[in-house]
């Protein structure tokens, strides 16, 4: 099942692009060859409170595999409030020659999450994500990397009729309660987007399967 999940949010990568795929260009990254990124809590227009540490936490793992040193996203979330900055927002707007000086960082990933959530029906529910990512480089402030990651998933009543599925859709909202569905859904389309063999994030010099 879990590798449908992932042909499925391939599929939604595909569509997005269009029929034909384009490469990405990467002139850019090749030129500045970043060796470490340092990730910034995204900013999110979702009315989900937890939508911003979901996404967080399920970042650095795809990223670290394909051969970067990534930043411990807890300690800088940690060190960047200590330090008088609060909310997301405000860490978005730290200058790059700031970063670069403290931390030593080759690039930053800026994230704004577009939508995030669970939006429940009467018989049915969906769980969809919606972010735009770039890296950037912080000695130039060059774009090195951009992409869109867009997944969702639905619900299905599993038969038994218009009284099935909504007996579905009542325990569905019940366990959705419980278990966030968003967490395991940004896992899987964040590792497919980083990942993508036309439009993913090249490996870094720490990939151990060139």
């Amino acid at each position: 099942m879990k590798k449908i999940g992932l042909l499925l949010i391939s599929c939604a990568f595909a569509l997005l692009s269009g029929c034909a795929v384009q490469p990405y260009d990467y002139t850019a990254f090749n030129a500045a060859k970043p060796r470490s990124i340092l990730i910034i809590p995204p900013t999110s227009e979702s009315t989900d409170v937890n939508s911003t540490y979901t996404f967080l936490s399920t970042i650095s793992k795809p990223l670290a595999e394909q051969g970067y040193y990534v930043f411990p996203v807890a300690v800088v979330d940690t060190f960047m409030k200590e330090n008088g900055l609060p909310t997301p927002d405000e860490m978005n707007s730290i200058p790059l020659e700031k970063i670069r000086d403290v931390t030593g960082a080759d690039a930053v990933m800026y994230v704004n999450i577009n939508q995030w959530g669970q939006k429940f029906q009467l018989i049915s529910s969906v769980t969809i994500i919606d972010s735009d990512v770039r890296l950037v480089d912080t000695s130039t402030g060059t774009l090195l990397w951009q992409t869109k990651i867009q997944a969702q998933q639905g619900s299905s009543d599993g038969g038994g009729g218009l009284a099935g599925a909504i007996v579905g859709a009542i325990a569905e909202q019940i366990a959705s309660s419980i278990v966030d569905k968003t967490y395991g859904l940004s896992a899987q389309s964040n590792l497919v987007a980083i990942n993508n063999q036309s439009r993913g994030l090249p490996k870094g010099p720490y990939n151990k399967t060139k």
